[in-house]
Formats: C-alpha cells, sequence, structure tokens
C-alpha cells in the first residue's frame, strides 16, 4: 500500500483479502483494476498509460510497417560487434527469425523491383494446356461422326447387296457391338 500512497493511486480491496482467493477460488480484483466495468484497456497513473496487465482473450497478431523493416534492417547491418544484434532484438522484442523473413523479403522486393510490371490481366499458365485440351476435343467428336457416317454406309451397302443377291468380297471390316 506504502508504493500506492507515493504514486498517488487509491487502490482499494473490492471483496476479501488483499492478493487471497476468493470465494470462488479466484484472485480478488481491486477497485482500480475493476475500474468502470473493467471494460478500459489501460489504467492512468500519474497522466501516463499503463497496459492493462490482463492477457487479453484473443491475441492480437503484431504488424510491422515496410518503413519499421527497413530501419531495423540498417540498423542489425550496421552492428558489427557480438551480442549487439542480440540486444538490439531483445530491445525491439523481435527474433532472429524476424531479421531472416525480412531480409528475404527485402531481397525478392529489389528483384521485383528491376522487371517492369505487365498491366492487365495476369496470363493463365495453363492456358495452352486448356486450348489444347479444346481442340482435341473437338478433333474427337468431329471423328466420331465421320465414323458413325461411315458405319452407317456400309450398313447400307451390305443390307443392299442381300436385297440384290450380290455378294460383297470380304474386307477387314469386322463392327464391334
Amino acid at each position: 500500500m506504502e508504493i500506492h500512497r507515493m504514486l498517488g493511486t487509491a487502490e482499494a480491496v473490492v471483496v476479501g483479502t488483499e492478493g487471497g482467493p476468493g470465494p470462488t477460488g479466484v484472485p480478488t480484483t481491486t477497485a482500480a483494476a475493476a475500474g468502470a466495468g473493467g471494460s478500459e484497456p489501460r489504467a492512468e497513473v500519474n497522466g501516463q498509460g499503463r497496459p492493462d496487465p490482463a492477457v487479453p482473450e484473443r491475441p492480437v497478431r503484431r504488424r510491422f510497417d515496410a518503413e519499421y523493416k527497413a530501419r531495423i534492417l540498417r540498423e542489425a547491418d550496421q552492428l558489427t560487434e557480438p551480442g549487439q544484434v542480440g540486444a538490439m532484438l531483445r530491445r525491439e522484442g523481435l527474433y532472429s527469425s524476424h531479421l531472416s523473413v525480412w531480409r528475404k523479403q527485402r531481397d525478392e522486393a529489389a528483384l521485383a523491383g528491376l522487371v517492369p510490371k505487365r498491366r492487365g490481366r495476369k496470363p493463365d499458365p495453363n492456358a495452352e494446356l486448356v486450348a489444347e485440351n479444346q481442340r482435341l476435343v473437338r478433333e474427337n467428336a468431329k471423328l466420331m461422326r465421320k465414323l458413325r457416317r461411315t458405319e452407317a454406309i456400309l450398313d447400307v451397302q451390305k443390307k443392299l447387296s442381300e436385297i440384290l443377291g450380290i455378294e460383297l468380297p470380304p474386307n477387314d471390316y469386322v463392327k464391334e457391338p
């Protein structure tokens, strides 16, 4: 309580004993932590914002803008002494994997910046295969029509030769059922 008096805050225990568990087994809350319904994410201490120590229900993914990434990479590339990069990462709350991913993104962006961007709709990589497939389907349908027409003509010739009593020479054509 002495620390709260020095900071100018007045925290009072809402229920139960200070720091002990309540009747449900959950530690009790203080009046300052409960705030106005407990919906305020930051409590004010001497005019400065202090983060709420409670863990949020859903984690919030951190996002880094390109300017921040470039600044950190420049700073990391300038460090030469052992341990300096680790100290910088701890200070910024980053991991070494951030640096490796950001370096890769920087290098890919540099290469991509050299290639002129084409305007309009991007070409479909499977367009040639699709066109060839459609051509083959059309050709197959055309050949099937031609085959049916030829089979019909042969059937008519056989029936006509039977009616007229003309014997046809044997051929290698065998009609499949």
